[in-house]
């Protein structure tokens, strides 16, 4: 059989012609600084004041009124990914049910302030929530986190199980202990890691890991809006807070924890969701052991008391962007 020989002229211009759709996509993606300020949210941004460790910091949120209130109210907590945008179809709906809906950007994130400094804390997201809360007079709430926003839903709800009405975790991180398998890695380490990121490593990275390598045009929003820091001036600042509150992810287990949870519990798990932080660090025998959600959801529903456990057959780790019908039912019919 005779080999064929190509050029490296013929192999740049192939390569050039298949990836031209993705080079294409992130040359229009508008760069956007530290605090998204080019980025329109679907509901109007509101800012509240925080002094935190010397340092003068915005923390922004979404008010959405009901047009026939009911007179409860749902929190809804970002992932480590994402900003409260994400939430827009689930806010749309609990607010047409009556719910009045408050969506913050935890500091570090979205909207609200990037600090050149600051020792994250799952118990300082916490107090930054409950400081929000009390700014609007809120006594009693829902808390719904999704991935990262699970594990803050849960601190929130174990600090302020007087304001926790109920809980509902929606694929959280944090049902296992990473730490005892995966090695430790630096925030310097981390810091590197993040400013490597772009547009092509971003999708290629969600496709992974949330989609099951199914691609869909709804998705892209939400990759773009990551890679639009990466082409601003102030990514370096985003990579560091990136870094940071990823060692807080490591670091700060509330595995431990779930037999104090006092909130009546929903837990919504795509079961197709194999997330785990450090993954990539381990050997293969020791990664097939991490991010098993079947079996990490039924574990955390006998753990918690008074908690219900819905599985979602074939999703993955994001239940309300993909497969949003399955979702919303319940969440609703648990809220209610």
């Amino acid at each position: 059989m005779r080999s064929i020989s190509i050029s490296s002229k013929k192999l740049l211009f192939v390569c050039t012609i298949l990836l031209l759709p993705a080079i294409m996509r992130a040359q229009n993606i508008p760069p956007q600084d530290a605090t998204l300020s080019g980025y329109t949210y679907p509901y109007p941004v509101h800012y509240i004041h925080l002094d935190l460790q010397g340092q003068s910091l915005q923390m922004a949120y979404m008010d959405v009124q009901p047009a026939r209130p009911n007179g409860k109210v749902v929190m809804l907590l970002h992932g480590k990914n994402f900003c409260g945008a994400y939430w827009d179809s689930t806010a749309a709906d609990l607010s047409r049910n009556g719910f009045r809906v408050i969506i913050p950007d935890q500091v570090g994130f979205g909207k609200s302030s990037k600090p050149e400094h600051l020792q994250y804390s799952f118990h300082q997201l916490a107090q930054n929530t409950r400081t929000l809360l009390d700014s609007l007079h809120i006594t009693k709430t829902a808390v719904l986190g999704h991935s990262m926003g699970g594990m803050l839903a849960v601190r929130f709800a174990l600090m302020y199980p007087e304001l926790t009405e109920k809980l509902v975790l929606v694929n959280p991180i944090g049902l296992e202990d990473w730490k005892v398998k995966v090695p430790y890695q630096s925030v310097d380490q981390w810091y590197q890691s993040e400013l490597q990121q772009n547009y092509e490593k971003i999708k290629k990275y969600q496709m992974d890991s949330y989609y099951a390598g199914q691609w869909k045009p709804a998705y892209d929003k939400w990759a773009q809006l990551l890679a639009s820091w990466t082409r601003g001036p102030d990514y370096p600042l985003i990579a560091w807070n990136s870094a940071l509150t990823y060692d807080m992810i490591f670091t700060q287990p509330v595995y431990y924890e779930f037999e104090h949870i006092q909130a009546p519990t929903l837990l919504i798990i795509g079961q197709r969701d194999r997330t785990a932080l450090g993954k990539a660090k381990v050997p293969e025998e020791v990664r097939k052991t991490m991010g098993n959600y079947p079996e990490l959801g039924k574990s955390a529903g006998r753990r918690i008391p008074n908690a219900r456990l819905v599985p979602l057959e074939g999703v993955g780790h994001l239940p309300h962007i993909e497969a949003y019908d399955r979702f919303i039912g319940p969440l609703l019919s648990f809220l209610k």
